[in-house]
């Protein structure tokens, strides 16, 4: 039989959640099933992956304002390369995607959200037409997939979809191990000795990751804790923002930014706790990736981070928008390395598990052979 042909598409090429999910498909569904291809815009650090994996990528320059252009070339894509599957991720990708999907009577047309965004945008009426466009686009939609069962909820409250086409596919990753030399290494390149407390995470610079209340945090850390140092990890459109309030609060020698780093799992190494301040949340990697290094987590208490972390056996989950209570529970574990010691190990035990990537690769393979008429595609 032929190999299925799968479009995965996203709209930014950095290296998120969404990003990561998609890369991972790619890499590793059935080859002898799966003919994948991602379209995504033209350069960045997830198109030098698809690229190195020798994926064929089409370039698209998505826009957050409409334009018909954006849907002409989806749709040129889709003809001229006959898919029998467009799988979007993300919003931007999944409203351009599934409206061309539509024109070009796509056989099958998947669209996961990783975190339902839309649902915390400040201007109340953008959410409410957000919500009426999902809904209106489920209807030429064969598959809504959720990342977290809590976001699933949360689509059935809100009708996003008939509850028939709404699928659970949690996260999943596989992570080789981090080599102590390259470890040592990034100790010296930042200079800290042995005994010295390093805390930090890996987050994009985005409200949605409330690093600005990592940064109210460190200034009460700092004072408990003075010969400690904070790594954030990470770029996005708040860092000049970020780095001016850093500077307010007095902790600009005590917090550091390294922006985007492709080490970043060598950094997360270094960490005693890691921190991830969001204020919501899908179902974050980056926790999977703290807990397999055996890592203390503090986390706010929202969405997927339930799903991930069970509060006072893998972690420490803290209220969003309270620098209080996060600065609270890292000094106390700071001061208390044996309770934080066995909340990394405990983590590091239970939780990669749960978050295979062969599960989630098993999942999307089931579910693409569901939609395209189920297991009797293939003998």
């Amino acid at each position: 039989m032929e190999k299925i042909k799968v479009l995965e598409m996203i709209d930014q090429p950095f290296l998120g959640g969404g990003q990561k999910t998609l890369l991972s498909l790619v890499r590793h569904l059935d080859r002898k099933k799966f003919s994948v291809s991602v379209c995504s815009q033209d350069s960045g650090p997830l198109v030098e992956e698809v690229k190195k994996n020798g994926i064929v990528h089409f370039p698209i320059s998505f826009s957050k304002k409409f334009k018909w252009r954006i849907i002409r070339e989806i749709s040129s894509i889709l003809l001229n390369n006959r898919f029998d599957i467009l799988h979007t991720h993300g919003g931007i990708a999944g409203f351009y995607g599934r409206w061309a999907a539509k024109k070009c009577r796509t056989r099958v047309v998947v669209h996961t959200l990783h975190g339902i965004h839309y649902l915390h945008y400040r201007n109340l009426l953008l959410k409410q037409i957000t919500i009426f466009l999902e809904r209106i686009f489920s209807r030429f939609t064969d598959a809504l997939v959720f990342v977290c069962d809590s976001d699933r909820e949360k689509g059935k409250k809100l009708k996003l979809a008939p509850q028939t086409k709404m699928h659970l596919i949690r996260n999943g990753i596989d992570l080789p191990p981090v080599r102590e030399e390259d470890v040592l290494a990034r100790r010296k390149e930042l200079g800290l000795n042995l005994s010295q407390p390093v805390l930090g995470t890996v987050a994009r610079l985005h409200r949605q990751k409330g690093i600005i209340y990592l940064l109210q945090a460190a200034a009460k850390i700092q004072r408990s804790f003075p010969e400690a140092k904070i790594f954030v990890v990470g770029g996005g459109p708040l860092r000049q923002r970020l780095q001016r309030e850093r500077q307010r609060l007095g902790v600009d020698k005590f917090l550091f930014f390294l922006g985007e780093r492709k080490d970043a799992a060598e950094i997360l190494s270094l960490f005693d706790i890691f921190i991830l301040p969001s204020l919501w949340e899908g179902l974050p990697y980056v926790l999977i990736e703290a807990a397999s290094a055996g890592k203390p987590i503090v986390a706010t208490d929202v969405d997927g981070v339930k799903e991930v972390i069970t509060n006072g056996e893998t972690g420490v989950l803290v209220a969003a928008r309270n620098s209080e209570k996060l600065a609270e529970a890292v000094i106390s574990l700071l001061r208390n390395r044996d309770h934080a010691a066995k909340l990394g190990e405990k983590a590091k035990k239970t939780i990669p598990s749960h978050f295979s990537l062969s599960r989630m690769i098993e999942e999307t393979q089931e579910l693409y052979l569901e939609m395209m008429g189920t297991g009797t595609f293939f003998p």
